[in-house]
């Protein structure tokens, strides 16, 4: 896979990340993207970090620098709230490049790839080291549409800290839910950058509001914005007591001063930075023991002396504990508080060694991206990330040691300490990974190469691009042979299409996009059925009686039982056959060929011939399911969006009205400033071509954001249209 490591113009991979921790088998994701070269924008790039000027450090410190020193973190958000730009800000003011990069104009560094650059979003996670103040950040850019949430879940899952973008003119969006989902579940500190202060509508209050309410976390103001929307100027550090202002003459904001509050000259704004401070010392003191007892004992009297190293520690103990949240403000694009934000991402997120994993590991072919260089490197200590080449089997999820005996090893000691330690997650689990979970594709369509002899050469750009996306799915139609893309949404397949252009030179053709649908049953059946053939001198006989029955709780794969004369002699791989052929016979149902679910199937009667094979018993247990199908009441069930429309309340009404026609329904309406929030849920199958609509009823003012919510049963009208559409379809083919 890492076979052809290519340059680019500004030499950044979209890779997914070998990221070394203190364990014995590494948290390495594949693959390296490929990449088609582009040609160089002028983008110009400092020393390497460890370069200061002309001192040059050890080479040790610039390879492993102390594991105290690394932050590796992950910038998430909304889509449009504002994290590749404020990643260029941190890259120019680290000093890793000369120029500060614009989305608009396209030629920021960690959006690189041709689609990205055109539509002004992220596609695909981005990594960049760089180093600030004595510390070495390895930063991932990751996307904000929902079409690419896969990519944020594989990041995450190797971060030890994120910084969480949010638009302080709309606070929590709909994708802002999913990334905080994601970064809870991979138990990851975070600090907040309410960004876009200088944005019409800003509001510190309402974001940090947003905040509590809709994250349902605790916010620790660390900053007070100086004004908002066109007033904003600067912040003021409520730690420190001090005002941080950019001058207009510093155009691109690496100049700012930074000065004390006072009494002659800032009275309010320096009463209201100490009531703010004091309202953190209490914050901070009811999550903290440790700092209670420094407030309630050294300096109960007056919280002013209390020092600024002390509340910064707890502040970071508290963020490392998750129980609250830094919240900081800023304007990536005009280049107004970036550079206190890289302060606390140094100062309050984790270093690898506070995520507490205990081992080592070794990794064949190592390589540290500086820039525009790479340097081979014989190891790589904990907490660091790195490229690796030559893996050519590995896919994202994987967990790589040197050996299965040395994994194997390491899982038995992690396993005892845990018992000894009597810990609820054993350091086995922390040490072999769980895989990425791969949400299910809700579109699908078919592709096509340009002639019959390209074909191999179209199923090995599908081969390559599954492997760096595994949300991506590729089958084959058993009845027309032809090629089927399964993906999360219409720009999702867009953009896959566009890659196999682009990078593997071929022009396919898709074929309409379809809504992925699945089918259900509605009450229980029960079936019998016998398979006897006689293959040469072999006689293989059958006979399998079951029954499928409808369950209330969803479940993707059957649920499966065996009745007690059954289960009692069932000799393992006949139980391996039978569970074969019932995931088979589940996976096209009898009225769209979609996948079966939300089903029990209990084996009843097993009556097996001496000699029949493994093949013959999963194709009678299949065939048996089928026949209790088809003479059951069946069910489609379509799936079912999450929607949310941000629109001006001069177009509401049209909007509703829109949504109304497409068996839309309304949750709640909000208001957000001067523009309202339509919450509610849409089948996915009405919404396709909707942000064009939307643009014509709104004049191009309004937004949405699409997450898939369920499967739900359509209505009967709405399924026998549905179904007499499919049927005309395959009558005209």
């Amino acid at each position: 896979m890492f076979s052809n490591l290519r340059k680019f113009g500004v030499n950044h991979k979209k890779i997914s990340i070998l990221h070394v921790s203190n364990m014995c088998c590494s948290k390495i994701k594949a693959s390296l993207k490929r990449l088609k070269p582009y040609m160089p924008l002028g983008r110009s790039y400092s020393s390497l970090p460890g370069l200061v000027g002309n001192d040059i450090k050890s080479l040790h410190s610039v390879i492993s620098p102390p594991i105290a020193k690394i932050r590796n973190i992950g910038i998430m958000a909304h889509i449009d709230a504002g994290k590749t730009t404020t990643t260029e800000r941190i890259l120019y003011y680290s000093g890793y490049t000369r120029s500060l990069g614009d989305v608009d104009d396209g030629d920021t560094v960690t959006d690189f790839m041709a689609q990205e650059r055109e539509r002004g979003i992220t596609i695909q996670s981005a990594a960049v080291t760089f180093d600030w103040k004595g510390y070495r950040v390895n930063l991932i850019d990751t996307p904000g549409h929902v079409d690419f949430t896969l990519e944020v879940e594989r990041c995450l899952r190797v971060l030890d800290g994120a910084v969480a973008v949010f638009d302080a003119s709309a606070g929590v969006e709909a994708q802002t839910l999913t990334v905080w989902r994601q970064a809870d579940k991979h138990k990851i500190p975070r600090i907040c950058f309410l960004n876009k202060m200088d944005k019409t509508g800003a509001s510190f209050k309402y974001a940090v509001e947003s905040i509590r309410e809709k994250l349902k976390a605790k916010p620790l103001l660390l900053q007070l914005p100086l004004g908002e929307g066109k007033a904003f100027k600067g912040v003021v550090d409520v730690v420190s007591k001090e005002k941080l202002l950019w001058n207009r003459p510093s155009e691109d904001g690496k100049d700012f001063e930074r000065k004390p509050l006072l009494e002659t000259s800032d009275a309010e704004l320096l009463k209201a930075t100490a009531e703010a401070r004091n309202d953190l010392i209490e914050q901070v003191a009811d999550l903290d023991d440790e700092f209670a007892d420094l407030v309630l004992g050294e300096f109960s009297e007056n919280f002013d002396l209390l020092p600024t190293e002390k509340l910064q520690a707890a502040i970071h103990r508290v963020t490392l504990a998750q129980t609250a949240v830094p919240v900081l403000c800023g304007s990536a694009l005009k280049n107004k508080g970036v550079q206190p934000l890289l302060d606390a991402i140094t100062m309050y997120l984790p270093s690898p060694e506070d995520r507490n994993y205990e081992f080592l590991e070794r990794v064949s072919r190592l390589l540290l991206p500086f820039a525009d260089q790479h340097i081979e490197i014989p190891s790589l200590t904990a907490g660091n990330i790195a490229l690796t080449v030559g893996l050519k089997h590995t896919a994202t999820g994987d967990t790589i040691a040197s050996s299965k005996s040395s994994a194997l090893a390491a899982a038995r000691r992690a396993e005892r300490e845990g018992e000894k330690q009597h810990r609820q997650n054993s350091e086995a689990e922390r040490l072999l990974l769980a895989g990425v979970e791969i949400p299910e594709p809700v579109f699908f369509c078919t592709i096509e190469p340009p002639s019959v002899a390209r074909q191999p050469d179209l199923d090995y750009a599908l081969k390559c691009l599954q492997r760096e996306d595994p949300s991506l799915k590729v089958k084959l139609d058993p009845d027309s042979g032809q090629t089927v893309l399964c993906g999360m949404g219409e720009l999702h397949i867009e953009i896959i299409h566009d890659r196999i252009k682009r990078e593997y030179g071929l022009e396919t053709y898709l074929g309409p996009l379809q809504v992925a649908y699945r089918e259900t049953i509605l009450n229980a059946v029960r079936s019998t059925d016998t398979l006897d053939r006689t293959l040469g001198d072999k006689r293989h006989l059958v006979t399998v009686e079951l029954e499928v029955k409808p369950i209330e709780t969803s479940s993707v794969t059957p649920v499966i039982k065996y009745a007690p004369s059954v289960s009692e002699d069932l000799p393992k791989v006949s139980q391996e056959a039978i569970e074969n052929g019932i995931h088979s016979a589940c996976l096209q149902g009898p009225l769209l060929g979609s996948p079966i679910q939300d089903v029990a199937i209990t084996l009843h009667s097993l009556i097996i011939h001496p000699g029949t094979s493994t093949t013959m018993i999963s194709a009678c247990v299949s065939r048996c399911i089928q026949k209790a199908l088809k003479k059951a009441d069946k069910q489609v069930l379509e799936p079912l969006m999450n929607l949310e429309v941000t629109v001006m309340g001069d177009y509401l009404s049209p909007v509703l009205a829109d949504l109304a026609q497409r068996r839309g329904t309304i949750q709640e309406i909000q208001t957000r400033q001067e523009n309202k929030i339509v919450i509610g849920f849409v089948p996915l199958a009405e919404i396709m071509g909707y942000s064009t609509v939307l643009r014509t009823l709104t004049s191009g003012s309004a937004t949405f954001a699409l997450e898939l919510c369920n499967y739900q049963a359509m209505n009967p009208q709405d399924q026998a249209t549905l179904l007499g559409r499919r049927s005309g379809l395959n009558q005209g083919l």
